[in-house]
């Protein structure tokens, strides 16, 4: 049986990248896919989302979010409800950057990144978990919530302050919700990528800042998508027994190095 048969789930920012990733895996095991971003067509090009999942057989819907508008987190969560009925797993991974220190960052950019990395973060799991309090449990958890956390916030990321700011924030908020919500069997868990090469514009690929992460990695290559995948389909099924609080480091030894 496939790892998440009769699960639904929503992936925020999951147009592109790694959340992407991670909603093609989870449809294929057999969960409910709420695809929630604010465009539909992924940086990469080529097909999207919501449409490759209904193409190789698969059930998932395109919800136009934006996550620093409580609103809009409401209405996504209400549009869940309307089509499957319950929401068993939350997968936060939309998230910006600005690529500014602390004296280039504007009040304006810090808010937008806050807005989105930090509060947004706060809305979707303030609405996953008002929600899943409501539902029967399923082999004694009422729903899991997996935010997408980054190595940047443990160790600084070079030039980008609000961003790491902003993470280092995740991955605590992270451990308040295992806490506070584990005698509700509410399982809260964070995965921190490493270096992921993406399609996102900008600094991310700059080939000095690729060259800075190669050198940086233990592992002889950098990280892909599928490499948060399997993480994030182990936490978000029943194997994952027994976890909670943790933020699983997928960097290929970076923070061992």
């Amino acid at each position: 049986m496939a790892l998440l048969d009769n699960k639904t789930a929503i992936v925020t920012g999951a147009s592109s990248g790694i959340g992407r990733a991670i909603a093609l895996k989870f449809a294929a095991e057999g969960a409910n896919v709420v695809i929630a971003d604010t465009v539909e067509q992924p940086i990469e090009g080529g097909q999207a989302t919501a449409d490759m999942i209904r193409s190789a057989g698969g059930t998932a819907i395109y919800v136009k979010t934006n996550i620093s508008d409580w609103n809009a987190v409401d209405a996504l969560a209400g549009a869940t409800l309307d089509h499957f009925g319950r929401l068993d797993v939350m997968v936060n991974n939309a998230a910006i950057y600005t690529s500014t220190n602390l004296i280039e960052t504007t009040p304006e950019q810090w808010n937008r990144v806050i807005g989105v990395n930090l509060t947004g973060f706060f809305y979707c799991n303030k609405r996953a978990v008002t929600q899943m309090l409501t539902q029967t449990p399923v082999n004694e958890v009422r729903g899991r919530i997996i935010n997408i956390s980054s190595q940047h916030g443990m160790v600084a990321c070079p030039g980008d302050f609000p961003y790491s700011v902003s993470k280092g924030g995740i991955v605590q908020m992270t451990r308040q919700i295992a806490v506070d919500h584990a005698n509700d069997l509410i399982v809260c868990n964070a995965i921190a990528p490493g270096k992921i090469i993406t399609g996102k514009p900008g600094v991310a690929n700059d080939p000095d800042a690729l060259d800075y992460s190669r050198r940086r990695t233990p592992w002889p290559r950098l990280g892909h998508p599928n490499d948060v995948t399997g993480a994030a389909l182990f936490l978000a099924s029943d194997m994952a027994s027994y976890i909670t609080g943790i933020n699983l480091t997928v960097d290929g030894g970076w923070m061992a190095g």
